[in-house]
């Protein structure tokens, strides 16, 4: 069975998923970042980043097979930059 690895792009910055996950397809891969992204957008009334974030999903080789936005799980934009650089 494959393996996914789902990495969360905020910005500049980059959180890497070390363990991955074995999952039977790209299809799969593609419901399980749904559900992380999801999850994830849960604390983003306290982080409003997030509703920037992207997740790559890479297979085994390193390759990437789907970037999903966050915001895709919601059916919304991701925003845009702030014209003055802050959100209030």
């Amino acid at each position: 069975m494959p393996r996914y690895y789902f990495h969360t792009h905020i910005g500049d910055d980059v959180v890497v998923d070390p363990d991955g996950r074995d999952l039977s397809s790209p299809d799969a891969a593609w419901a399980a970042a749904q559900i992380l992204a999801r999850q994830l957008l849960q604390g983003a009334d306290s982080d409003p980043q997030l509703l920037r974030a992207v997740l790559f999903v890479e297979d085994q080789t390193g390759e990437i097979v789907l970037e999903f936005p966050l915001t895709e799980a919601l059916g919304i934009e991701p925003l845009s930059d702030p014209p003055d650089g802050t959100w209030h």
